[in-house]
């Protein structure tokens, strides 16, 4: 399986996720968040849910999302969802692709070709059986399939991301990915997010990118486990080491080497900025898009 391609060359989007801090302090709503991005320059946005809106129809608000965005000239990235596909109990567990399913529809109404769900974040506390990684997969591997199955009828390819320290090392997501084994299902590939496993983000690209469907680029400054806590706004690894995020190029991901990656594989698609840092968001935003711009040119 080769990437599953949107575009003749990469283009630059930016997830909604990166100004969710905007949004939340009441500087601007969703459809004027699209409105930012299209005077920002940038070739589309990502939807990484309906943030405000979670109050009305999700199906009206993506017929209203998808035409401000066709009003201001922007294509629609992704469609960018969470999930939990690790419930135990049958009756749980099916409702939950259910969910899915649902938010497949809402992507269609969107019109976008990429939608991302997760997979799990892990075995429940209370659960006293086995809780290694392959005894998840036969919970994970038949509900991504049926997700996928049901997406490929409207024309959508699914994915994962490596997220959620759970199933966020590169190979765990590359053995998820085989073993589904569906044409439209692919991996949303986080350049940081591997460091949240202790996993080098070149490597990890390097393994991945033929099953890249979706990229978001994103940046962390690393301190290392040894080191003092850093204080407010780092977290840790699971080893330990602590992360912040970071404007893309201030961080430490080697974000070129990366994007050479994505490139040689065949990846022509959008590359997401997902920003989570201290920085003014805004500003955050329009710094990444500049040095994004600054390495492709040059790839």
């Amino acid at each position: 399986m080769r990437g599953i391609n949107v575009a003749s060359t990469m283009k630059l989007s930016v997830s909604s996720y990166s100004l969710c801090r905007v949004v939340n302090a009441g500087r601007m709503d969703l459809f004027e968040e699209i409105d930012w991005v299209a005077k920002a320059g940038f070739a589309a946005i990502e939807f990484s849910g309906f943030q405000g809106q979670e109050d009305a129809d999700p199906g009206k608000v993506a017929k209203k999302l998808k035409a401000r965005c066709k009003k201001r000239g922007l294509a629609i990235a992704s469609y960018t969802i969470g999930a939990d596909l690790l419930k135990l109990k049958p009756a749980e567990h099916q409702a939950e692709i259910e969910r899915v399913k649902g938010e497949v529809d809402v992507a269609a109404i969107l019109g976008v070709k990429r939608m991302r769900h997760d997979a799990a974040r892990g075995f429940p506390n209370r659960y006293r059986g086995p809780k290694d990684y392959e005894d998840a997969l036969p919970y994970l591997v038949p509900a991504c399939r049926e997700i996928a199955d049901y997406a490929a009828e409207k024309g959508i390819t699914t994915s994962i991301e490596n997220h959620g320290y759970f199933v966020q090392h590169s190979t765990r997501v590359l053995k998820l990915v085989r073993k589904v084994n569906r044409p439209n299902f692919g991996v949303t590939v986080d350049l940081g997010n591997f460091l949240c496993a202790d996993d080098d983000p070149v490597a990890a690209v390097r393994r991945l990118a033929r099953y890249a469907s979706h990229v978001h680029v994103k940046d962390f400054h690393v301190k290392s486990a040894d080191q003092p806590n850093p204080g407010e706004g780092w977290f840790q690894s699971a080893a330990g080491n602590y992360l912040r995020g970071a404007i893309v190029g201030h961080g430490n991901v080697q974000v070129v080497r990366c994007l050479s990656l994505l490139k040689k594989a065949g990846y022509a698609g959008y590359l997401s900025i997902e920003f989570e840092g201290l920085e003014e968001p805004l500003k955050a935003v329009e710094i990444g898009r500049d040095n994004l711009r600054r390495y492709l040119r040059k790839l």
